[in-house]
């Protein structure tokens, strides 16, 4: 039996870094997927585990380590010899957190928008407006999210804001990477930072959103270096791209190539 299960949902951005982050550190772990357009993360044995109903969770030992970010971090403590994660300098290690916190506030929830508008929507659409309001109550965490976004989807506004927010990630990126030399945003070697960014630039890539970075190639080498790794196929199996699961958004991709 496994010492960690990691439950998550494999196009789930914050599950894919999770799932990165536990190759990364070879660890051996059992995979729970939910399918969360069927409730899974809103069962009671779910919320037991999780009580802010969404991915991922990992149980370690029968200890609850929720948010992505904090399990990454959690990792890192409990196994900081194998494939070291973060910088040993206290100054580096600021500079560190202070790009996971522009992560999670900047490019994080901005994804969201275009995800939610170009491949989830027909989801919410074919809810009644009872179950869709049960839903968003159900979520603390995504219940404003949700609930801005509606049963018809974001507006042509949101959706332009999403994509400017995206468009300051991609500079800020640049920057860190102009920085730090590369290849990777702290320079030399891999840290917590590439792996809290990789969802996001992997995401814009799968629905057409590449022409972002058309003109930095530091960060298209970036991307070819971490599609490299010996995670990352372990990480994006089938199924975990949008292209993957909805044909209309491949569709669309070809028609844009």
């Amino acid at each position: 039996m496994s010492e960690f299960t990691l439950y998550n949902a494999p196009q789930s951005t914050c599950s894919q870094r999770v799932r990165y982050a536990l190759h990364e550190k070879g660890c051996d772990f059992e995979e729970i997927r939910l399918d969360l357009f069927s409730g899974d993360q809103l069962k009671p044995e779910y919320l037991a585990i999780n009580p802010n109903g969404v991915v991922p969770s990992l149980v370690h030992s029968g200890n609850n380590i929720i948010d992505s970010l904090v399990i990454v971090e959690y990792l890192e403590d409990i196994f900081p010899h194998i494939c070291p994660l973060r910088p040993e300098d206290p100054i580096e290690m600021a500079k560190m957190r202070a790009q996971l916190k522009f992560i999670d506030e900047v490019p994080g929830p901005a994804i969201r928008i275009p995800s939610y508008n170009l491949a989830f929507l027909p989801h919410f659409q074919n809810m009644t407006e009872e179950e869709f309001e049960e839903l968003c109550n159900s979520k603390p965490l995504r219940r404003e999210f949700l609930k801005s976004m509606g049963r018809t989807g974001f507006s042509e506004g949101e959706m332009d804001e999403s994509i400017s927010r995206l468009k300051r990630a991609i500079n800020r990126m640049n920057e860190w990477l102009e920085d730090s030399s590369g290849p990777w945003l702290m320079g030399s070697k891999m840290t917590i930072s590439d792996i809290a960014i990789m969802p996001v630039i992997i995401r814009m890539d799968d629905i057409n959103l590449s022409e972002l970075w058309k003109e930095f190639p530091l960060i298209k080498n970036w991307l070819k270096n971490i599609k490299e790794t010996h995670s990352f196929q372990q990480t994006y199996y089938f199924g975990s791209l949008l292209t993957e699961k909805y044909p209309h958004l491949k569709n669309m991709r070809k028609k844009n190539d």
